[in-house]
């Protein structure tokens, strides 16, 4: 039995789903989202809830079970308060900034990167050495971040690079005389 799949995801006030056939369509105040279940699993709205439930006893239905709860919660977290995902740069001379839809960053290279943003996402340089990815959905606003990320890793002697705020480096010690 799957304990996040048990759960019915609740609809906040202002957000309503539709389901048609295996496609559920939640839309909120700041905008619509949908999403595909696979056929191993049944989605019902009722009562204000979306819950989600299991057709058979399989391995693969009991896999997409939670899975798919977990997809319709965020379809609803991203209508109503949307994701968020802050990144840090340290190093000397390194920093960031916006110019139009363009992401500028100096990290150390000969060249200056040019990041485009993609649509559906907003990213903002409060400082020269942060970066917010905000956006309504989950997978778009981790993969952009992770792709800023991966333009400088941070590595494990001075931490320099572009990290996650929430984020531990784990040091190393230097050489030794």
């Amino acid at each position: 039995m799957s304990r996040i799949g048990k759960k019915a995801v609740e609809l906040p006030s202002g957000v309503t789903a539709s389901v048609s056939g295996q496609t559920i369509e939640v839309k909120g105040p700041k905008g619509t989202h949908s999403f595909n279940a696979t056929d191993d699993v049944t989605l019902v709205v009722a009562d204000n809830s979306v819950s989600v439930e299991p057709r058979g006893k399989s391995k693969r239905a009991r896999q997409q079970w939670g899975m798919s709860r977990t997809m319709v919660q965020n379809l609803v977290t991203g209508v109503t308060d949307g994701f968020k995902k802050e990144l840090e740069i340290n190093g000397v001379g390194y920093r960031a900034a916006m110019q139009g839809n363009i992401l500028k960053l100096n990290l150390g290279y000969s060249h200056e990167v040019n990041f485009e943003v993609p649509q559906g996402v907003t990213v903002t340089a409060p400082k020269p050495t942060q970066i917010v990815v905000e956006g309504t959905d989950s997978q778009l606003v981790g993969q952009v971040a992770a792709n800023i990320r991966a333009w400088r890793k941070p590595e494990p002697y001075k931490g320099k690079g572009i990290k996650y705020v929430d984020e531990y480096i784990f040091r190393k010690e230097g050489k030794k005389k």
